[in-house]
């Protein structure tokens, strides 16, 4: 998990240098503000890359198999802006790999219950991916870049985003049945969605002051409590 998102982050770095240079919030980025090279940013996409693979390969034949196919998305995913407003979804499969993977990596075989928390991964992620995406509606439509925001709009991009997150909820709802877990994970599950209205009651169309209190810190305090929730559902199981 360490090596594919550090080699996808500094992919993305790279990719979009000149982008995030001609763009005032992201001039301040590592390579467009001159701090790391473009060429020791790609080399670290190299390392890790190479990383990634090594290491799926001591886990089990299948991990290792299918290593390129993770890299291949998480990488792939830059490029996407480019030419379709899907890439939101794109991003969000990128990390949806990750609860596959890991079940993978214990299981060695597919399940319904990781691929019902894939989905909802899938949708969390596109969703607050799209918030996150209103700070560039305008950069992003003068250079001709894809968006949610940048086809729809702020109001519907907004809309589109509760819907997507309105998915997550039922998904990690149907995960919970499908694993039979009780009190703690739904009370979780309850805290984490209370978290995701309120990230969409802070963020206005005309007033987006507080993206990164919705994208960044929301997201992380409402991943945490569900994970600790999880976790005494999940150990006061195997009692």
């Amino acid at each position: 998990m360490v090596f594919a998102r550090s080699a996808a982050m500094a992919f993305n770095r790279y990719i979009d240098r000149d982008f995030d240079a001609k763009n005032q919030r992201t001039a301040i980025r590592e390579i467009p503000a001159g701090i790391i090279s473009a060429r020791s940013a790609l080399i670290f996409v190299i390392i890790s890359s190479l990383a990634f693979i090594g290491v799926s390969a001591l886990i089990n034949p299948l991990c290792f198999a299918l290593s390129p196919v993770a890299l291949a998305v998480v990488l792939g995913y830059s490029y996407t802006k480019r030419f379709t407003w899907l890439c939101h979804i794109v991003l969000g499969l990128g990390l949806a790999l990750a609860p596959i993977g890991a079940y993978l990596a214990v299981t060695a075989q597919f399940a319904l219950l990781p691929v019902l928390v894939s989905l909802a991964v899938l949708f969390w992620t596109s969703g607050f991916d799209v918030i996150y995406a209103l700070q560039d509606e305008e950069f992003d439509r003068n250079t001709q870049l894809h968006s949610i925001p940048v086809w729809l709009g702020k109001k519907n991009a907004l809309n589109l985003s509760s819907v997507l997150h309105a998915f997550t909820a039922a998904l990690l709802f149907l995960a919970g049945r499908e694993a039979g877990f009780g009190l703690y994970y739904f009370i979780g599950l309850g805290i984490f969605l209370a978290l995701l209205i309120y990230q969409h009651s802070i963020v206005k169309p005309h007033d987006l002051s507080r993206v990164n209190l919705a994208f960044g810190t929301t997201n992380g305090i409402a991943s945490v409590i569900f994970a600790v929730f999880f976790l005494l559902e999940f150990f006061i199981n195997q009692r």
